[in-house]
């Protein structure tokens, strides 16, 4: 009886040991879990850092185009609304011109160039004429606003799916590491696991912020169509102003 124990005890022992030695084998660092991985699971990183860069590009252009046409379509707003009031539309269209990146001004501009083609003569299909030049303008617009965000929501829906199939290979790994080793303990199948959690803790890095910011710029985009939409209406109360006038 002692004897089987002892037996026992000597092979947990053996097997701790045994643990312990693979284990330190094992290196958990970046570097050692890079150096882990098969060729698979390495395309699978490289692939989602590819997309990281693009969806960071992305973010980085659309910051910097809504804040410079934000900026100007405040300065654009006051100085076209005072040129227009004192009837002055040369003036407008040169106001207009001058601000290459508002949203508002390009849309203003396309009304005002189609009001002015009149000649003087403002009847009502002139001013039908100039609300479809405006439609058209807030559409490409709208198209220019929302350039690049489908990569943002194509990269955010697909990333944590790619180091899904990361996480599937890394597991069929280990399995193949328990065959050939023909032991079950989990220091046999500990480089499988950690590329595993590798590949789906950066698709879920890279999903993250590609969503949220996406969902923020959608907005951004939306608070624009209205600015777009209300200058619109309130340009052509002004044409039908001055038909009246005249």
């Amino acid at each position: 009886m002692i004897l089987a124990q002892f037996a026992h005890f000597a092979s947990h022992a053996s097997s701790l040991a045994m643990f312990q030695d693979q284990q330190a084998s094992t290196d958990f660092s970046l570097v050692g879990l890079w150096g882990n991985m098969g060729l698979f699971a390495k395309g699978i990183a490289v692939v989602l850092f590819i997309m990281s860069i693009w969806s960071l590009a992305v973010m980085i252009d659309r910051y910097l185009y809504f804040t410079a046409a934000r900026k100007q379509s405040r300065e654009f707003a006051p100085k076209v609304a005072g040129a227009l009031k004192d009837a002055k539309l040369e003036e407008a269209i040169k106001i207009a011109d001058r601000s290459k990146k508002s949203h508002l001004a390009e849309v203003v501009t396309a009304g005002l160039q189609e009001f002015r083609s009149s000649q003087g003569m403002v009847t009502e299909e002139t001013i039908e004429s100039s609300k479809r030049a405006l439609e058209r303008a807030e559409a490409i617009v709208h198209a220019k606003l929302k350039r690049g965000l489908s990569v943002l929501a194509t990269i955010g829906a697909t990333a944590p799916f790619v180091g899904l199939l990361g996480t599937v290979m890394g597991i069929l790994n280990a399995f193949q590491q328990i065959a050939v080793q023909k032991s079950s303990g989990i220091a046999a199948v500990a480089g499988g696991i950690s590329e595993a959690l590798v590949t789906t803790a950066f698709g879920l890095l890279v999903a993250i912020p590609a969503v949220m910011t996406f969902n923020y710029f959608t907005g951004r985009v939306e608070a624009f169509d209205v600015e777009m939409d209300n200058s619109s209406s309130e340009l052509v109360d002004y044409f039908i102003k001055q038909s009246h006038k005249r």
